[in-house]
This record gives structure tokens, C-alpha cells and sequence, in this order.
């Protein structure tokens, strides 16, 4: 009964099906309106009523879609803590697969049962804590940020602890099982322990963790102080730890995400082959991911904005005579940040407002085939109500974000 076409809603099955054909149904419908067809009869007289009636039109669709995606999101999250957990113990099992072969010919070593004992150690760890956020993603849910996207900084801090635990519950099961005695015993095997052997990679793993709590703390500050527009994803995305929020690359993010990748790589390798104390990180490695972390930290600082509102002028369509703004008029609000990032979709559009005086002012939708005209980031057109007085008004844009933008004094005429 819920197979792939299921849309009952009452199962992963429906509710991702449900979302593709709301989707689907919504771009069918914004082409066709686009295309002027399907406009009723007592609407289709007057240019400004039509495009009223397709912006709510296209709203209420919007909303739905929207309603779908947010279900389908929720759903996806229940689901992939048992896919995080399945991949969680197949990276265990391939490490007993890699000891097991390298095993063959050399022998079954001390230093690989505390290697397997480890993995297996942290692994389960791991399932109970992604047991007990079973329903915010599994293990996925201390990465994801109150944006709902993956967070950078947080996924390369929890890359670091974990390998510093394993590295740290790989010599506890190396200790217990040595031998007891001096040489190459129990005295060798803590002596591993020692702040000179691992001041490096406990700076590493401190800065990286300081970075992750700084940066949701600038975060939510810029946010709350209009600094920085934030709008919440439908789900995370692994490509949410390479993109901004709009989906694009990002350098800070990219370059910090690399380097941390490959000295964990290199710090791996040293674990491996000097496998009596913690990996030994060369101070200019170090310095390189700090480097590193200070470039992310610094991007951080410096993206977003609020939305500016640079003039404002009387929209003029083809033949019309050149004249002052008249309330019923068409203005055209030029300036920047009015969309902001992840907030492309339709319905986000949808919620964007203009104050006229005292009247808020809903921004139509204007579609076209494959996308919108109005509004974009740069450029919002809307109508004078004739609620509007004459006089000097100022305009200002509310973007989907909340975010406010500065005031623009107009003169609007009889």
C-alpha cells in the first residue's frame, strides 16, 4: 500500500511523493499563468487586478509546497539516524576488514585489538547518542545549526574530538593490555599521555571547538542585530558544509573544511605508525589549521548584511507619459539585499513586505517561465494603495528574514 507513489502523507513514502507532485504541480501552474492562460474572466479586464490574482494565486500554491517540504524535511531527519548508524558501523567493520588482511603473515598484534577495541568502544558511544536524538537526525543533530542547515564549524570540531577520543580510548585499551613491567610496557604506553607529545593536537582541537562556539554566538548577535539575514532550510544538506546559504561555494568554509581535513589525515597516519602516545602534530601544521580557522572565523565576521534601499522611482511601462507618483502608480524600489540567502523559494518571495507611510504593502509575484520577475535582490516593484495620503511618505522594505531596511521620503501626488 505505501509504495513510491504513496501520497497518504502518513508515511516517508507519502510525504516525499506528496512534496515532488505538490512541486511539480506548482511549476505547471506559475508557466501557465506566466503565459497568461487560465486567468478568469472577471479579473482578465484590468492589468492590476490580474496580477494581483496570480500573486495570491501563486502564494496560496507556494504555502503548500512549502507545508510539504517542511514534512518531507522532518521525515528525512527521522529516517537518517539509522543510516548514520549503519555507516558508523561499517566504518568499524572496515577497520577490523583492513586489520584482519594487514594481519595476515605479520600476526594479530596488541596494538590492533586495542585499534578494533577502540572503534568499537567509541561506536558505541555514538549509538546511544544518536539513539537518544533519534527524531533531530542521529548523530547529524549536534552538527546541524539553528538554521536547520549543517554547520561548518561544528562538523570540523566533532571531526577532531572524535579522532583526539579515538586516539585517547586507543591507548587506554593499549595500556590495558600491555604487559606489565618497565620497557616496553605499561610505563611506556602512559608516558603517550604527556603534554609535550600532544600539546599540538590539543590546541588544534581547542581552537577549532572555540571557533564553533564563537561563530554561533556572531551569528546569532548579527542576526539579532539586523547585521545578518538568516533564513531557515526545509533540511540540512551534506553540500551545507562547502556552500553558503544560498548554495553557492564558499571559500571560508571550503579552505577550512581542507585543511582540516588533511591534517586529520596526516594526524591519522602518525597515530598508525607511532601508535605508543598521541600523534605528535608538527607545530607548522598546526599553525596552517589555525591559519585556517582564523580565515573561517574572519569570513564569518564579514558576511551578509542588511537590505539597502537605494532609490525609489515611478515605474513606467512602454507609451506612458513621464509624471509624478500618483497613488495607484507603480513604484520601483531599487537597492540590495532584498533577497536574501536560501530565500529564493516562492514562498519565502511571498512574505516580503513594503511600507508606504503607514500601509504595508505585500510584494506581488510576477512570474515567468522558470522563475519570477518581481521581486528580486536588487529591484522590488509594488502599487501605490490609495490608502496612501498624498504628501511625503517614506518607503521601507521588510525582507522574508524580518530584517528592516532603511527609510526612502517620497512624494506621492493626487
Amino acid at each position: 500500500m505505501h509504495g513510491g507513489g504513496c501520497t497518504c502523507g502518513d508515511c516517508p513514502h507519502g510525504v516525499h511523493a506528496g512534496h515532488r507532485r505538490a512541486v511539480a504541480e506548482f511549476v505547471a501552474r506559475r508557466d501557465e499563468l506566466a503565459s497568461g492562460e487560465g486567468l478568469p474572466v472577471k479579473v482578465a479586464y484590468s492589468e492590476g487586478a490580474s496580477r494581483q490574482w496570480i500573486s495570491d494565486e501563486l502564494t496560496e500554491s507556494a504555502r503548500a509546497v512549502a507545508e510539504r517540504s517542511r514534512a518531507a524535511g522532518h521525515s528525512w531527519l527521522v529516517r537518517i539516524w539509522r543510516r548514520t548508524l549503519m555507516g558508523l558501523w561499517g566504518v568499524a567493520a572496515l577497520l577490523f576488514v583492513v586489520q584482519a588482511a594487514t594481519a595476515v603473515g605479520a600476526g594479530w598484534t596488541a596494538n590492533r585489538t586495542a585499534g578494533l577495541a577502540g572503534a568499537v568502544c567509541l561506536a558505541a558511544l555514538l549509538t546511544v547518542a544518536a539513539w537518544l536524538h533519534r527524531s533531530h537526525g542521529g548523530l547529524l543533530a549536534p552538527l546541524v545549526g539553528e538554521d536547520n542547515r549543517l554547520s561548518t564549524s561544528r562538523s570540523v570540531a566533532a571531526a577532531w574530538l572524535l579522532f583526539a577520543a579515538y586516539a585517547v580510548l586507543f591507548l587506554a585499551f593499549r595500556l590495558a593490555v600491555a604487559a606489565p613491567g618497565p620497557g616496553p610496557g605499561r610505563g611506556a604506553d602512559s608516558s603517550g599521555f604527556g603534554l609535550g607529545r600532544g600539546a599540538a593536537l590539543l590546541t588544534v582541537v581547542a581552537v577549532v571547538c572555540l571557533v564553533a562556539v564563537v561563530v554561533g554566538r556572531v551569528v546569532t548577535v548579527r542576526v539579532v542585530t539586523q547585521r545578518l539575514q538568516k533564513v531557515q532550510a526545509d533540511r540540512p544538506h551534506l553540500a551545507d558544509v562547502l556552500c553558503d546559504d544560498s548554495g553557492r561555494g564558499s571559500f571560508p568554509d571550503t579552505q577550512y573544511v581542507l585543511v582540516s581535513a588533511t591534517a586529520l589525515t596526516y594526524a591519522a597516519v602518525l597515530l598508525a605508525r607511532r601508535p605508543e602516545g598521541l600523534p605528535q602534530l608538527p607545530w607548522g601544521l598546526t599553525v596552517l589549521v589555525l591559519v585556517s580557522a582564523a580565515v573561517y572565523l574572519a569570513g564569518k565576521y564579514a558576511e551578509g548584511g542588511r537590505p539597502v534601499v537605494l532609490s525609489v522611482v515611478r515605474a513606467r511601462e512602454p507609451g506612458d507619459l513621464d509624471g509624478p507618483i500618483r497613488t495607484g502608480d507603480d513604484i520601483e524600489i531599487r537597492g540590495a539585499g532584498f533577497v536574501p540567502p536560501g530565500a529564493g523559494a516562492p514562498d519565502r518571495l511571498a512574505r516580503m513586505t513594503v511600507r508606504i507611510g503607514p500601509v504595508h504593502v505585500h510584494v506581488p509575484l510576477v512570474p515567468v517561465p522558470g522563475g519570477f520577475t518581481n521581486p528580486t535582490d536588487t529591484s522590488v516593484t509594488v502599487p501605490v494603495p490609495a490608502d496612501v495620503e498624498p504628501g511625503r511618505v517614506e518607503v521601507q522594505v521588510v525582507t522574508a528574514s524580518g530584517a528592516e531596511s532603511n527609510r526612502v521620503a517620497i512624494d506621492v501626488t493626487d
